[in-house]
């Protein structure tokens, strides 16, 4: 997995050659998500109430939209007022979002179905390629194919290879 390989490429750096920056902007996905897409939810289990239009779903919970994957123990989904879609989702207790080759990681995430933005949040790391970023906030923009890192963020600089 993308996370054990970073591990040990930031041991074997020694973390020499760190950047900290209060924020950061980089691309996320190989391309822009469409939000019109059908958003796919599979889990262990499923509690529904009516009353408030929410759905928890539990265990090996995945999402997809498009290209998007969006992992997690728990998911909460919060439907529209006329039930005729997903207004937001709130993932909780480890969650991993991956839109093409970029993976990110986090603590929690709320992603706004209607705006098609994510807000990643704990310990968030992204990782692209060989690259990977850290920071306390993560705000994925879906649509653009943006994200934008805050609070804290830090990167290894690869140095360049030598022939």
């Amino acid at each position: 997995m993308y996370v054990f390989r970073l591990l040990q490429v930031m041991a074997l750096l020694g973390f020499a050659s760190m950047v900290q920056a209060q924020g950061m902007q980089v691309a996320f996905g190989d391309q822009q998500q469409d939000k019109s897409l059908p958003v796919e939810v599979t889990a262990d289990k499923l509690d529904v109430d009516q009353n408030d239009g929410t759905a928890i779903f539990t265990g090996n919970v995945l999402i997809g939209q498009g290209q998007m994957r969006l992992s997690a123990p728990w998911v909460l989904v919060v439907y529209l007022e006329d039930r005729s879609g997903i207004e937001r989702l709130r993932a909780k207790g480890g969650v991993t979002l991956v839109s093409g080759e970029d993976a990110a990681e986090a603590v929690q995430a709320d992603y706004n179905v209607q705006t098609g933005m994510i807000e990643m949040a704990g310990n968030v790391l992204l990782v692209q390629g060989l690259s990977a970023l850290t920071a306390d906030k993560m705000f994925v923009d879906t649509v653009a194919g943006t994200a934008r890192m805050n609070g804290r963020v830090k990167t290894v600089l690869q140095p360049e290879a030598k022939e």
